[in-house]
């Protein structure tokens, strides 16, 4: 009846997945398409300044950056959180000792409510710090450092709800028994918050004008358009590798520790600090629409200079948000795919089987597809 239960559940992060898709790609549409248009009519077409208030499409740009960056990323991670939620319900409901342990069979609700608090007090630590123009990027990265710290330890009380020791069905080949005890399970959700938070330090590296990458990029620039391209694209393949090694490395250490479970405690390990991303998200179109109000506004020459410096630090941040939703996006991905098997009673799945290595293709190419559709659906609404 548990597990009946739960498969119910699952459907509330169906629901999640979808309403995000409509916000993320409808959204996102919106927004570039409004900032393109925007600028080829003012900038190409009339000569205008940024977001000068006779060009009408400034409006529909400074809509756009809400519907896109704040609507479509909030609804976008927080279909990856109630997926990863569901998934580790679902899989914990195989293990006996969960079920009739008091309160243990709800220990994925138990992180995201202690990641709630530690982004909270982290957030209540920027009063510490010295904020103005320029340090306000570090002081945003710096609380992303701060909740992860928080969380690490806010956790420790919480492990306590689960059994000291536990079994879990294996699955496919190795089918059997995994042992696991509490510390494991605490270790799978530190690999997933910890590899979080250095997938958004890295991304704020070679997304910053602080550092080396962006400015290398910049320099580019000064010989042309096609420079620009060429090193651009090159930049964003190398930006992957510390991701991907972080992702593989928690999945290799939460599968071999605690299964399926454990990559489900690592997804939501890794969305733990969620608030905190998503604030650290939204100041970017925050910041840019001040930018655009300031400049229909016709206030002095200084107030823009503000905004643009917070515009450059709101980029990065945003750039760590989605970092963060990709990221646990691929875990996530993982741990629906556990929890179907562990439903089916362990089907194994063979790549080397036509049917299966056919659909693993189509799958691959199918990312492109959609990217190539929503390209042109941002040229089309931007003409």
């Amino acid at each position: 009846m548990t597990r009946r239960l739960f498969e119910l559940i699952a459907g509330y992060g169906l629901g999640g997945s979808a309403v995000a898709l409509f916000g993320r790609v409808g959204g996102g549409i919106y927004t570039k398409a409004a900032d393109v248009g925007a600028d080829l009519v003012g900038k190409v077409c009339e000569d205008l300044k940024e977001d000068d208030p006779s060009n009408p499409g400034t409006i529909a740009d400074n809509v756009g950056d809400n519907v896109g960056d704040i609507a479509g990323m909030g609804a976008d991670l927080f279909g990856s959180l109630a997926e990863s939620t569901c998934a580790a319900l679902v899989v914990s409901s195989t293990s006996n000792q969960l079920v009739y342990t008091k309160d243990a069979l709800y220990f994925p609700l138990i992180i995201t409510s202690t990641g709630i608090l530690a982004s909270f007090a982290s957030v209540l630590c920027a009063h510490f710090f010295t904020v103005t123009v320029d340090t306000v990027g570090n002081v945003l990265k710096w609380q992303l450092g701060i909740s992860t710290a928080f969380m690490t330890v806010f956790l420790i009380p919480a492990m306590y709800v689960l059994p000291d020791d536990f079994d879990l069905p294996k699955f496919g080949i190795s089918a059997g028994v995994l042992h696991v005890n509490r510390w494991d399970a605490y270790g799978c959700i530190m690999f997933g918050l910890w590899s979080g938070m250095i997938i958004g330090f890295v991304t704020e590296y070679f997304t910053s004008n602080a550092y080396g990458p962006t400015l290398k990029l910049a320099e580019s620039c000064k010989n042309g358009p096609a420079p620009n391209v060429i090193q651009g694209l090159a930049l964003g393949y190398m930006s992957c590798i510390v991701p991907i090694l972080c992702i593989t490395a928690t999945i290799a250490f939460a599968f071999k520790k605690a299964g399926m479970y454990g990559i489900g405690l690592s997804a939501l390990g890794m969305l733990g600090a969620l608030p905190v991303a998503l604030t650290i998200d939204g100041y970017g179109p925050i910041s840019d629409n001040a930018g655009g109000i300031s400049e229909m506004s016709s206030l002095p020459s200084w107030v823009r200079d503000r905004t643009d410096a917070l515009d450059a630090a709101g980029n990065t941040t945003a750039a760590v948000g989605k970092g963060f939703a990709i990221g646990s996006a691929c875990l996530v991905g993982l741990a629906l795919f556990g929890a179907f098997v562990t439903r089916v009673k362990g089907t194994a799945v063979d790549i080397l089987q036509p049917t299966e290595f056919s659909g693993l293709l189509v799958g691959a190419m199918l990312p492109y597809a959609f990217s190539a559709l929503t390209m042109t659906a941002v040229g089309d609404a931007a003409q």
